[in-house]
């Protein structure tokens, strides 16, 4: 009778491998750290926190533990995977070493946020002229969405507290710049705050649009080509007040909770003036409709002059819990622009492609925001900056050196398919050669990658 081995090879394993790297892919983060230089302007951002006769970089420190991150760590400790490749990242400081570090920027405040910010922005402006055609302002409009992250902590840290949908930890705001459909987006602002944070909270509105718009090219801190786009937890008296008073500077629409006054507005509106909704691909959607409601009506009393309210009207989801403001059994959204000139159903289109924070949130999730493994609040906004540094370098490196699916592919699938591959590290003439597995399906796609990526200019 034979014996039954199984369903898969049996082989045997030895732990006495030479020359071999594994998450060989990450070359391609590494890469775009050094096209877009990054590594020099966070070490020159961090040099006043450098000790004299230090051996360890601090910029090159928090630049490991955001590689760390981008390749699926979850804590400091995670930047142990670095050190293990010299030969591909270099010299790795110690965990002692790391944690020293993020005391010493968490006890820096604001003075150490605004130093790793200010290098963001410059990278970002210059990535965004490298990029050409596949930049997020390529069209000449930068649209950012701006969004609550609720983090669960499963242990007590500072501030961590009780949230709106009873589960216990922290309520980031976070604003991202949207690529558009065919791409991805990266992140521009990250505001920590407590778990009991409101959703509607307009100061933290206001903070956190002005960290996303300081992260901008300075052609767009102000301007209509800028759009501000939130949902409903945005729409406060205050927040498009501070909006409209930037009218001339910048675009805005904001979804609105439907109030008892909005309700009667949209039940006074003629069947006539109701136009369908359209689809992306400019197909109508089906089982919708838009309108706008009359700027005279008593709804928009005490809110700023110039918005503009516009209300979908859609049939529910097979499940879909109706509400007291719904009408007619249709489901009923509202939100508030100042754009002008546009056909409304564009204007909800638009609006209703905020939805695609939501990736970026699952995005950010899946990059270090799962958990702040960290127990003070100082020392957790440090973190949320190294998290937004990672999201960045896997927002560039596809912006920059990926084509066609690519270029939309989630972290998670660009660790699966590209980051994780395995090579053999040779030396020859003096050189140093990564040599890809030329089985793996995606060896073509890291190649053609590192090839785009090596036809950019050097930094300075």
């Amino acid at each position: 009778m034979k014996q039954r081995i199984g369903s898969y090879p049996c082989v045997r394993v030895e732990g006495g491998g030479r020359s071999v790297v594994s998450q060989a892919g990450a070359v391609l983060l590494v890469e775009t750290v050094r096209k877009t230089g990054l590594d020099a302007a966070i070490s020159a951002a961090l040099a006043p926190w450098r000790k004299p006769r230090a051996v360890n970089d601090p910029g090159k420190i928090l630049l490991d533990v955001a590689l760390a991150v981008a390749l699926g760590g979850d804590c400091l400790a995670d930047v142990a995977m670095l050190r293990a490749e010299p030969a591909l990242f270099g010299p790795v400081a110690s965990d002692p070493t790391v944690s020293r570090l993020i005391d010493t920027l968490a006890a820096g405040g604001k003075r150490a946020l605004a130093a790793i910010r200010t290098a963001r922005a410059e990278v970002r402006e210059h990535v965004w002229r490298l990029a050409g055609d596949t930049a997020p302002d390529a069209d000449g409009q930068v649209v950012v969405d701006l969004d609550g992250v609720l983090v669960i902590a499963h242990s007590d840290k500072q501030d961590a507290a009780a949230t709106w949908k009873k589960t216990f930890g922290h309520h980031p705001l976070m604003g991202f710049v949207d690529h558009g459909h065919g791409a991805s987006g990266e992140p521009v602002a990250g505001l920590l705050r407590p778990g009991n944070a409101g959703s509607n909270t307009a100061a933290d509105h206001i903070e956190t649009a002005q960290l996303a718009l300081a992260q901008l090219p300075k052609k767009y801190r102000r301007g209509r080509h800028t759009l501000i786009r939130c949902d409903s937890g945005g729409g406060t008296h205050e927040f498009v007040a501070w909006l409209a008073a930037r009218g001339r500077w910048l675009s805005y629409s904001v979804g609105m909770t439907i109030t008892d006054a909005i309700h009667q507005a949209v039940l006074k509106i003629p069947a006539s003036a109701w136009t369908p909704a359209v689809e992306p691909d400019g197909e109508i959607r089906d089982g919708a409709w838009v309108a706008e409601i009359d700027a005279g009506s008593d709804c928009l009393t005490g809110w700023p002059k110039g918005i503009r309210l516009i209300v979908r009207k859609e049939r529910p989801h097979p499940g879909a819990q109706l509400r007291f403001t719904d009408a007619d059994g249709l489901r009923l959204t509202c939100f508030a622009t100042n754009t002008k000139d546009t056909p409304i159903a564009e204007l909800e289109l638009r609006h209703r492609q905020r939805a695609r924070a939501e990736d970026r949130i699952r995005a950010a999730r899946a990059t270090g925001l799962r958990n702040l493994p960290l127990h003070d609040t100082a020392q957790n906004q440090i973190w949320l900056e190294i998290v937004q540094i990672a999201l960045d370098l896997l927002a560039w490196m596809p912006m920059l050196a990926l084509t066609g699916a690519a270029r939309r592919w989630e972290p998670r699938r660009l660790r699966l398919r590209l980051f994780s591959a395995a090579a053999q590290l040779v030396t020859t003439a003096r050189r140093r050669i990564l040599r890809l597995a030329h089985h793996w399906l995606w060896t073509d796609v890291i190649t053609s990658a590192l090839a785009r990526l090596d036809a950019l200019p050097n930094p300075g």
